[in-house]
């Protein structure tokens, strides 16, 4: 079967001289042909993510063609007279991907409103909702490697496609035949005959506007404040810096090398902030600038990672540490000067820091948590909005350095929160405090809360079978002990069923189903585990709480030896 695939691409996949190549080259390999051709990506909430290259289980045009004819099908479903908003990034092959999708929405009578120019995701899931599209897309793979591209679509209201709508594309998408079974149309001819109508300057002015009517401190003067910014290669380099000087931040320094649109990543083989090795470059900017701070923008500009001056050097600060910081920020100061809404809410993913439950609890606001994956905390912004009580949310984050304030997008947006973490910055440099010193007042006051991850890559075919047996011996498992410590609670967000092992009560989790498993245990310490949607990786999440920063790294340390014996590697 995978032989006869990888003739037929032999045969039919000639719209692209790299896959002409690639097919040529890998002649005769078994191994590559199968991994290429073993399986084909599947579409799924997080839409489409993998190497570029030839096969079906490959981004390429043949793949995204087939992708866009199912989510055409979809739009035709729902609505007489669609439209969708397209955007991309800085990776390879982005902006050639986003045009296919063009190409096949307009062939199926779909209105298409493209960006002329990469942008940040926040600003796709902008433009889907001020031009009221039925869907939308933004070609882009986050903060994966080089190698990677990916899919992402949207629903109208401005959140990634839910599971049924997903699960509809799939059934549609694995239907047509990839070849001979997708319409496409002339781009050229599309645009001509206005089918496909390019995104005006106007949108991202509002864009702008509405990232900057989310600023806490309206009139704060920022113009002492000093920044290195780098984005990455990548969306954020435009927006970023036009908000920044929006609100009043003359000293911005962006790093030389990573300042362009260059897919790939020439300076760092991983373009994710939350790795050190993102910062080599700002560090080496910051020698000479004195900066208060250092931003980095992953490639689509919607997750920031930063390192701020606490004792004179510079030190990353984890995305639960921004995320605690943001939210204390936030309320902290929307009490003092009269703005926080009555009856607030935030929102966090379960796998994010429960401190900002003590911090939520303390200013009397609304905590909700949701499952991993911002299209989660969208949905609860939409909840709210549908009631008319948008004005009450506040933030929504997610540990892997993902932020929002405003209603204005449902998705996570590293340009509003780049913005909100400079004022923050500012604010405390201004009662002569760092923020290092405000995070350790707020584990003084609620306890240490020490939060990490670690994934497990396991690539492949056999990879994959590794990660679902690892899976399903845990969901099928009781268990009361790991490494010494006694659990007391397992939650099975696949069975929606949490466990207490010491009373015997059983209560259901009212959230959609997930491949994930979480332990607690006796002193309030966390272990969870969860496949990734979008790599191929299982991970751990650790929460470690203790009555000391000592104490809880050492904590943090144990339960990463048990999380890594229990998963067996």
């Amino acid at each position: 079967m995978v032989k006869e695939k990888y003739l037929l691409w032999k045969e039919k996949a000639v719209g692209d001289p790299d896959l002409i190549k690639e097919l040529s080259e890998i002649e005769g390999n078994d191994e590559l042909i199968s991994d290429a051709f073993y399986k084909s990506l599947e579409f799924g909430t997080a839409g489409l993510r993998g190497v570029i290259g030839a096969g079906t289980n490959r981004m390429n045009i043949y793949t995204v063609g087939q992708a866009t004819q199912g989510l055409a099908d979809y739009v035709n479903f729902v609505t007489d007279k669609g439209t969708v908003a397209i955007a991309y990034d800085s990776r390879i092959k982005s902006e050639e991907f986003a045009k296919t999708t063009a190409r096949v929405f307009a062939a199926n009578g779909i209105k298409v409103y493209i960006y002329p120019e990469l942008v940040p995701t926040p600003m796709l899931s902008f433009a889907v909702r001020r031009l009221k599209c039925d869907a939308g897309v933004v070609i882009t793979a986050s903060h994966n490697p080089a190698k990677y591209n990916g899919y992402k679509a949207y629903a109208p209201d401005g959140s990634q496609l839910g599971p049924e709508a997903a699960d509809f594309v799939l059934s549609k998408m694995m239907s047509v035949d990839i070849f001979d079974g997708v319409n496409y149309c002339d781009y050229d001819e599309a645009v001509k005959s206005g089918k496909i109508e390019y995104i005006g300057e106007d949108i991202f002015n509002e864009y702008l506007d509405n990232v900057v009517a989310q600023r806490v401190e309206k009139d704060a003067d920022l113009s002492d404040l000093r920044v290195v910014y780098t984005p990455l290669n990548g969306a954020g380099n435009k927006p970023v810096r036009a908000v920044l000087k929006k609100i009043g931040i003359k000293n911005v320094f962006i790093v030389p090398e990573q300042e362009m649109p260059d897919g790939n990543f020439p300076t760092t083989p991983f373009p994710n902030p939350e790795f050190k090795q993102t910062f080599e470059g700002a560090l080496r900017i910051a020698e000479t600038t004195n900066p208060d701070l250092l931003l980095a923008t992953d490639p689509d500009s919607d997750r920031v990672g930063i390192a701020a001056k606490v004792d004179g050097e510079f030190k990353l600060f984890s995305g639960n540490d921004v995320g605690a910081l943001l939210l204390n920020y936030i309320l902290e100061r929307k009490t003092a000067n009269g703005t926080l809404p009555k009856n607030p809410v935030a929102v966090k993913t379960i796998v994010s820091t429960e401190l900002c439950q003590k911090i939520a609890d303390f200013y009397g606001c609304a905590l909700i948590n949701v499952l991993t994956g911002f299209k989660f905390i969208g949905e609860q912004i939409t909840i709210l909005a549908d009631k008319g009580e948008q004005d009450r949310y506040i933030l929504g984050f997610e540990e892997s350095y993902g932020y929002l304030a405003g209603d204005y997008a449902r998705d996570k947006d590293a340009v509003v929160a780049s913005m909100l973490i400079c004022e923050m910055v500012a604010y405390y440099k201004s009662v002569g405090k760092n923020i290092g010193e405000v995070l350790k007042g707020l584990y003084e006051k609620f306890g240490y809360f020490t939060a990490a991850q670690k994934s497990f890559t396991c690539e492949g075919q056999s990879g994959m079978a590794q990660i679902s047996n690892i899976m399903e011996r845990l969901h099928s498992s009781v268990i009361t002990e790991l490494g010494g410590k006694k659990v007391v609670k397992i939650s099975d967000y696949e069975l929606s069923l949490t466990k207490n092992l010491v009373t015997g009560e059983e209560t259901k989790i009212n959230l959609p189903k997930s491949n994930v498993i979480a332990f607690t245990f006796d002193n309030e310490s966390t272990l969870i585990v969860r496949p990734s949607g979008t790599e191929p990786k299982i991970k751990i999440y650790l929460g470690a709480v203790a009555e000391t920063e000592k104490a809880a790294e050492t904590e943090l340390e144990l339960l990463e030896k048990i999380g890594t014996e229990l998963l067996g590697f």
